[in-house]
């Protein structure tokens, strides 16, 4: 019983970020590097191991932060072009989404010192341990998330409610964007 009621908030999540075949709308599905509008992605589930780059043996390196143009204005991404989101809810560093949460809003993970690049404040950015011992990204002493279901350079879940909060993406100061 307890996962259907799992799966249950997970598809309201879901389909309040894009429509019912998971590929977003032409004006949900824009590109942070020009603004405009482009070809609607293949539906992609993004992988929490896919946001810190690669580690060598002894050496582990921090996932970068990089601040880039979107619909709404400058906001954070990952190294690789992934959107990054905050968690109203989260008034804390200290992340309160697991679970259910944390399958559709995989946390920014880091394996080392998380690098800021691109117009993004190293003096914001930081960590904070979770409960199965990983290493969370924050910014602006905001535990950062990714959403699952967004392909590459894509923003489409910014102002979204779900698990007890809102969603929202993050500018290079540290704030939420405006709704």
């Amino acid at each position: 019983m307890r996962i259907i009621a799992a799966l249950a908030v997970c598809g309201i999540v879901l389909a309040g970020c894009g429509d019912d075949t998971g590929v977003p709308s032409a004006a949900e599905s824009t590109s942070p590097a020009s603004g405009g509008t482009r070809s609607p992605p293949q539906p992609q589930t993004h992988t929490p191991s896919a946001t810190s780059t690669a580690a060598t043996p002894g050496k582990r390196t921090g996932t970068v932060i990089k601040s880039a143009n979107s619909q709404f204005g400058k906001m954070l991404f990952d190294g690789t072009g992934q959107a990054i989101y905050i968690f109203d809810k989260e008034r804390t560093t200290k992340p309160e989404c697991y679970g259910a949460c944390a399958e559709a809003w995989p946390p920014v993970l880091t394996e080392g010192t998380p690098i800021a690049a691109d117009g993004t404040r190293a003096s914001l950015l930081g960590t904070a341990m979770r409960t199965d011992g990983t290493i969370q990204v924050t910014y602006g002493d905001h535990p950062l998330y990714f959403y699952a279901h967004e392909a590459k350079n894509e923003v489409k879940c910014h102002n979204i409610r779900g698990f007890g909060g809102l969603w929202l993406v993050v500018t290079p100061r540290g704030r939420a964007a405006a709704p």
